[in-house]
């Protein structure tokens, strides 16, 4: 062949009565492509190895009975597709020397962390479809807009419960206050979550949920996010159900019987959950899909660090989660985000007027 990467040969085997593996006669090879990993594989190492084991008179090979460690194959496919990113101003980096101008950004690696929080989302996703016998539905809900703070904001608020607060009783799950067909008109969003391996099948939309029946049950317990108030087509129905309130502006509860109220401190939703996590699991923040999900909220929230609303606690938990924003630093990844944000070369004509006419009416309120 003519790459002058590496090719692996394949040569066929014939297996013998008494199990062993023993070289076929000859028969022609083939080779795959020299396909390039980000693992690092010593294959002068591996092929001296199998060399001392083999036998001087003839090939053989002893198969394994009881393998030491199973391999676990994971696959995914990405459409490409030309886009013209020529209007985004991307900042100077180190890899663009190396890998060139490209903005697309690469699926960021499976981590531990993001596992964890997809089987959190997985788990609670099953146990409301099965009614959540027994037990009181946890709902942490934001308000009523589709941007990627408020959505990011709910799902880690609701994992931070789940992991910090083990009671049985409850079954805490992430509610996404808009419809799920609405996503496809927020790419931004789409795109933040599947480049973090988030799997958007287990998220809750509130059009998959009927809330009003378990507050009719009695069985119902709200966590309300970033704002004071629930949105009015949810408050009559669901205002007796508000047990805590996170990030509002201080003395504008309108529920007195709340009683656990965190006000706001000026700065991102999630920077505060970002905050928590590194209180009591800094860890799970090295992961890269974690880390960059909180980090698209801050940068949105502050305006890429530089909104005069912008805290030094925004900044730090920024400088903090640094790893999610992949080669391109904050900057890059921040006009990656409000690139995606109004492209809208790959919405339908559906999702366009969709889109208009939610701006239009919220322009009206």
């Amino acid at each position: 062949m003519d790459d002058p990467g590496l090719d692996i040969i394949f040569e066929p085997f014939e297996r013998s009565s008494s199990g062993r593996w023993l070289k076929g006669g000859k028969t022609s090879p083939f080779a795959f492509r020299t396909i390039f990993s980000n693992l690092n594989l010593d294959l002068e190492d591996l092929d001296n190895r199998t060399k001392k084991r083999e036998p001087g008179t003839f090939h053989e090979y002893q198969t394994l009975a009881n393998p030491v460690k199973a391999w676990i194959e994971k696959s995914f496919s990405v459409k490409k597709r030309k886009e013209d990113f020529s209007g985004i101003s991307l900042p100077q980096s180190a890899a663009s020397f190396y890998y060139g101008w490209s903005p697309v950004m690469e699926v960021s690696e499976s981590c531990e962390s993001t596992e964890q929080l997809n089987v959190y989302l997985k788990s609670k996703r099953e146990d409301v479809n099965a009614g959540v016998p027994g037990r009181f539905l946890h709902v942490v809900i934001g308000k009523d807009v589709s941007d990627i703070g408020s959505v990011v904001s709910t799902i880690m608020y609701a994992f931070y419960l789940n992991e910090t607060h083990k009671y049985d009783e409850f079954c805490t799950v992430p509610v996404i206050n808009m419809k799920r067909t609405d996503l496809n008109s927020h790419s931004e969003l789409k795109w933040l979550l599947d480049s973090c391996q988030i799997d958007t099948s287990s998220l809750i939309f509130v059009d998959e949920i009927d809330l009003s029946y378990y507050e009719l049950f009695g069985s119902l317990k709200v966590v309300l996010l970033n704002s004071s108030k629930l949105p009015a087509k949810q408050e009559q129905a669901l205002k007796e159900a508000v047990v805590e309130i996170f990030n509002c502006n201080k003395d504008e509860s309108i529920y007195p019987w709340v009683e656990n109220i965190t006000i706001q401190q000026g700065c991102s939703c999630c920077t505060l959950i970002a905050e928590k996590f590194a209180q009591i699991s800094p860890e799970i923040l090295a992961g890269k899909g974690f880390s960059r999900l909180l980090l698209a909220g801050i940068l949105l929230d502050s305006g890429n660090l530089t909104s005069p609303n912008c805290t030094s606690k925004d900044k730090y938990m920024a400088t903090l989660l640094i790893n999610g924003a992949g080669r391109f630093g904050c900057n890059g990844f921040y006009q990656l985000l409000k690139f995606k944000m109004y492209n809208v070369s790959n919405h339908g004509v559906i999702d366009l007027v969709l889109k208009d006419f939610k701006k239009w009416t919220k322009g009206g309120d």
